[in-house]
């Protein structure tokens, strides 16, 4: 019985693989390099120039403002002891006051800018699957594999979808 069994899953098994091998030969499946993709092409580099010029301020900005609460504190832990306890407290508070605030700032900041990085790359993601899309239709492909390990040169479509991107430009 084990047998029958072992000889119908074969069977079974070279059925199937007779059935896919066809369907695969109709086309072929091509490689795209994603690294190469946002390294390269100018819509990355564009993303990338907006990120820059919407965050830049900001970032020194929040810079300068650390330094100048890190600059306070250091004043206030050398002056601390000829201070008046009152005077002190005074100080103590505000310096936690601004502590708080500026924690606030900086999560906001990075908030802020991760929501944006995202959906920069989802916008520019969205355009570059599109090109490689077209590419793979117009090379009969039926699979596009991402990153392989190994892959024939004819079967890179990278350096065209660049093209493409670039001229899209």
């Amino acid at each position: 019985m084990n047998m029958f069994k072992t000889t119908l899953l074969a069977a079974g098994l070279v059925l199937s693989a007779s059935v896919a091998v066809p369907a695969f030969a109709q086309g072929k499946i091509v490689a795209i390099r994603s690294n190469d993709l946002l390294q390269q092409s100018p819509q990355f580099k564009d993303g990338q120039d907006k990120m820059k010029q919407e965050f830049e301020r900001r970032a020194n900005d929040l810079q300068a403002e650390t330094k100048k609460f890190a600059e306070d504190a250091q004043a206030f832990q050398r002056e601390a002891e000829l201070l008046s306890s009152a005077d002190r407290a005074r100080k103590e508070k505000d310096l936690n006051t601004r502590k708080i605030d500026l924690e606030y700032k900086a999560r906001q900041f990075q908030e802020e800018r991760t929501t944006r990085e995202r959906q920069l790359f989802a916008d520019m993601m969205e355009k570059v699957k599109i090109v490689i899309d077209q590419v793979a239709k117009e090379q009969s492909a039926v699979m596009v594999v991402e990153n392989p390990v190994y892959a024939d040169a004819s079967l890179d479509i990278t350096d065209e979808v660049l093209k493409r991107l670039k001229a899209a430009k």
